[in-house]
């Protein structure tokens, strides 16, 4: 009997584990509290896996990138897809200011350590940068790590071959332990829904309903205006009934395989069918599934924000602001694997001093809403590789006309 649910897919079963620990929480709300057990197992296994992934994931992505640039318009796809991650990342900070999002959270008993003004968020940040590579993996300081993995990653890449193929064995091993963990996601968020609904009451099925509009209305944001802005800029044409086609052809699809590398072919055949050059899309969209992170930054400064709200954390415009950085850095770090940008929060809750085991706690938020959370930023992230791609071809042809060519 077990046998089907275990082959379903992973939203599926999240959704399944959600439903219970609500029913469960209604039933038996005594019972239910234990039942929390399942779900401190499952943040006790994130919190282990994420440094370690981190550091490995972006250390092998920058040794064994390889960005052909014999191709013109790679660097414009390039600059398209950096200015729309951090574009992204503004419209979350804007919404969230505007739709401010509490959720329920359990605070450690001595308290947080909370920046008091930019001075201290720069002063923590370079020393958090410059800490011991060992000691940062040790305490989960995700900002060294990652500065850690961003310079290893830098070096390796004038390493022989069979040192970068080690390296990206080691992420693919990494990235296969965090499937086992993920897998386990059903359970843990069980434990975790029916311990918080019995110890806060069903209001914090509030706080996860508003949570997900702030993210999906961003997202909504981003592929329905700012993406045709950017377009629009290049080719100086009507960008919407592109947009709508990539939505359709590449979104959809990308909605219901929640990868964007799984959609390379379909936006390589897109691409195809329109005559882009090989030459070019070839690379832009493999490079596009790993670098091209939008939806990924809304993500990860939503559900910041949120975690700093409610924990009584004043945001102020100079946090915000280096907020976004992060967060597009962070976007452009995501592992492949379903919920990869869920993983990278903790980094940015560094910022507003928010420790491991609670921001650990905000994942596990992020996994309960990761049913349309997960497959809207797919799309989002997927169709965006496309779509900046066509829109860079054109604007070369576009500019190669007005030349005389």
């Amino acid at each position: 009997m077990a046998r089907p649910f275990l082959k379903a897919s992973l939203v599926k079963q999240i959704l399944v584990g959600l439903i219970l620990g609500v029913i469960f929480a209604a039933v038996a709300p005594e019972a239910a509290h234990y039942a929390g057990f399942f779900g401190s197992i499952f943040v006790t296994a994130l919190k282990g896996v994420a440094p370690v992934l981190v550091f490995v994931l972006v250390m092998s992505s920058i040794a064994n990138n390889r960005v052909a640039d014999g191709a013109v318009e790679i660097k414009p796809i390039i600059a398209l897809y950096c200015i729309s991650t951090f574009g992204a990342a503004v419209i979350a900070v804007a919404a969230s200011f505007m739709w401010p999002t509490v959720i329920s959270l359990a605070t450690p008993e001595d308290g947080l350590s909370a920046p008091g003004d930019i001075g201290e968020v720069l002063t923590g940040l370079v020393l958090n940068i410059v800490d011991n590579p060992f000691r940062a993996m040790y305490n989960a300081n995700y900002i060294g790590i990652l500065a850690w993995a961003i310079a290893m990653g830098i070096i390796f890449r004038r390493a022989r071959q069979a040192t970068r193929e080690m390296l990206e064995d080691a992420a693919e091993a990494v990235q296969l332990i965090v499937h086992l963990v993920i897998r386990f996601a059903p359970l843990g968020i069980f434990g975790l829904v029916a311990d918080t609904f019995a110890s806060e009451g069903f209001s914090a099925l509030m706080g996860y309903i508003q949570l997900l509009a702030v993210l999906l209305g961003a997202m909504a944001f981003v592929a329905l205006v700012w993406n045709p802005l950017l377009v629009w800029l290049c080719t100086r044409e009507n960008p919407y009934p592109l947009v709508f086609m990539v939505l359709r052809e590449s979104g959809v699809a990308a909605f219901f395989t929640r990868s964007s590398a799984a959609n390379i072919p379909v936006n390589m055949e897109i691409c195809n069918r329109l005559n882009m050059p090989k030459s070019t899309y070839s690379v832009s969209i493999p490079v596009g599934a790993t670098v091209n992170m939008a939806g990924a930054a809304v993500t990860i400064t939503v559900i910041t924000l949120s975690a700093a709200y409610s924990l009584g954390i004043d945001v102020g415009l100079g946090t915000a602001i280096f907020l976004c950085f992060v967060a597009s850095v962070c976007a452009a770090g995501t592992s492949g694997v379903p919920g990869g940008s869920l993983m990278l929060i903790p980094l940015a809750c560094g910022l507003f001093g928010i420790d491991q085991t609670t921001a650990m706690q905000v994942v596990a938020v992020g996994f309960i809403i990761s049913v349309l959370q997960d497959s809207t930023e797919t799309a989002l992230n997927s169709s965006s590789d496309v779509l900046f791609t066509i829109a860079a071809c054109r604007r070369a042809e576009r500019l190669k006309k007005q030349r005389g060519f």
